[in-house]
């Protein structure tokens, strides 16, 4: 089995029906992003705990979403409070990822990280937001990786490290390409105010003051 090329606009249509079923099947997906190549799912509960057996990740260590515009964020009742609205007006799409308050019945708790909120991200890259758009739900991501190991540069590295998972029909592969050597990305807590920084990456928090003012973390 080989990966799918996923890089011109052609190929990503032609792609999107195989992607999409696979995915709503209960299938998970490596793709590029706009920072890192990424693992994901649906957000349905079987699904993200599929992928956190896949990934050997810890429990209580949640995923983000990745929305195709903010008004899937919404749709899904996560909140955004005062300082959320001036990093997403700034920042997004982009390498911002914000953790929110909300989506209490919509969401699985294991996305639900320890101050509550679930992370969410407006991604940059287009053929990605095409493709969730397509899925009309957030896609589940956490970088493409074995624990300890850093984030594959291409599907190459993700058809190596998951072979087993791609045999069984289990993991499609998306070819997007080598990615550069890319930060994760900027991770803010808006669960509460102000809004905290947990993790600086593509966006500094000088970058972060600059557009939101006192609004920032």
């Amino acid at each position: 089995m080989t990966a799918i090329r996923f890089s011109t606009t052609a190929e990503v249509e032609a792609a999107l029906p195989r992607v999409v079923a696979h995915l709503k099947g209960g299938g998970l997906l490596a793709y590029p992003t706009e920072t890192v190549y990424g693992l994901g799912s649906t957000p349905r509960v079987n699904d993200v705990r599929a992928l956190a057996r896949l990934k050997g990740r810890r429990a209580g260590k949640p995923f983000l979403l990745l929305v195709s515009d903010r008004p899937m964020a919404e749709a899904q009742g996560l909140a955004f409070s005062e300082g959320a609205n001036a990093l997403a007006r700034a920042f997004w799409p982009g390498p911002l990822t914000l953790v929110l308050p909300g989506g209490g019945g919509r969401l699985p708790d294991e996305l639900r990280g320890p101050e509550g909120g679930i992370a969410v991200r407006w991604t940059s890259h287009r053929a990605i937001a095409r493709l969730v758009a397509a899925l009309d739900q957030p896609l589940t991501s956490t970088s493409a990786n074995l624990p300890g190991q850093a984030p594959a540069p291409g599907a190459d590295a993700i058809m190596r490290d998951f072979a087993a998972a791609v045999e069984r029909g289990q993991l499609l592969v998306l070819d997007g390409g080598v990615l550069g050597n890319s930060p994760s990305s900027t991770i803010v807590d808006c669960t509460q105010a102000p809004p905290r920084l947990v993790r600086e990456g593509a966006i500094s928090l000088a970058e972060l003051r600059r557009a939101a003012g006192s609004l920032a973390p």
